[in-house]
């Protein structure tokens, strides 16, 4: 493989038509310049230049090779620039995995910013319910994960962004509701209506009930806030169900925060770690962090 210095050396002489010029041109000496076109003959196999006078011109080859030097030379210009607008934030590509209910209240406003404040970079947004694998940012899936729970993975940084603490939702003739707090273990005996899928946000509300000391009794698995709202608003049971996932809540439920606010999952999220963040991850995670400031207040 030729030397991309040596070609851009012969191309100055070949423009310059003289060894002395071309080192002029490139702050050389004569005789460094000599070497490096002597270094590149010996790579091509064959002369490049001939004397001519008291200058030089370019043989056959040597012609050859200077037109693909300047070719080499404007992709060289190409990569700068288009690294250049990388490193700056300019281009890009931000790849974010989310869940659910991370998406209206973090997700969205901290892509918003992004978009504004990074307008050529492509944001692309995969809802997962996997989204608790950080094994997709590290290994390039995704610049950034939302996720449930600190679980480590090799080679990721976990951030905290907010606990998100847990809410009771009851019948609004049940005689919780006319409490402003509930005590979790009050409840125990309670018909339960699920909530989760399998996971990490599962995991994280039945750690809730054994803190409370008991078990609960499921009647009925609906694997989502909406639909478990529905069930409760028939009266079939009562419900857990963090902050974030009751979104607009019915009109015919009851909604109690816990007695023990402790009672709650963390969201954090994931980056590569031991790498230099981009302009638009950095301005996304900054702003996930903003996003979030409200909610840990409350």
């Amino acid at each position: 493989m030729m030397d991309v210095r040596r070609l851009q050396v012969l191309r100055a002489v070949v423009h310059s038509g003289s060894v002395t010029a071309a080192a002029r041109a490139l702050d050389y000496t004569p005789s460094a310049v000599s070497q490096q076109i002597a270094a590149l003959e010996k790579e091509a196999g064959t002369a490049l230049l001939e004397r001519v006078g008291r200058g030089v011109r370019p043989t056959a080859a040597g012609v050859l090779l200077s037109e693909h030097a300047e070719l080499v030379a404007r992709q060289l210009d190409l990569a700068e620039t288009a690294l250049a607008d990388l490193l700056a934030g300019r281009t890009g590509r931000l790849a974010v995995h989310y869940f659910a209910t991370a998406g209206a209240f973090l997700v969205a406003p901290a892509v918003a910013h992004v978009r504004r404040e990074h307008p050529g970079v492509r944001v692309e947004l995969k809802l997962a319910d996997d989204a608790q694998n950080l094994a997709a940012v590290r290994d390039g899936h995704a610049d950034a994960v939302l996720v449930v729970g600190e679980e480590q993975c090799a080679g990721v940084r976990v951030t905290p962004l907010l606990d998100d603490p847990y809410t009771v939702v009851l019948h609004p003739d049940h005689p919780a509701a006319r409490l402003d707090t509930v005590d979790l273990a009050s409840l125990a005996d309670e018909p339960w209506v699920g909530s989760e899928w399998p996971g990490p946000c599962l995991d994280a509300q039945l750690a809730a009930f054994t803190n409370a000391g008991f078990r609960p009794h499921f009647v009925v698995d609906s694997e989502d806030y909406v639909t478990a709202q529905g069930f409760v608003a028939a009266g079939l049971g009562v419900a857990l169900i963090p902050r974030l996932g009751l979104g607009g809540a019915r009109d015919d439920i009851a909604v109690r925060p816990l007695a023990a606010p402790s009672s709650a999952r963390r969201i954090c999220v994931g980056v590569r770690e031991n790498t230099e963040l981009t302009p638009a991850l950095r301005t996304f995670v900054e702003a996930l962090g903003r996003a979030a400031a409200p909610r840990r207040e409350r």
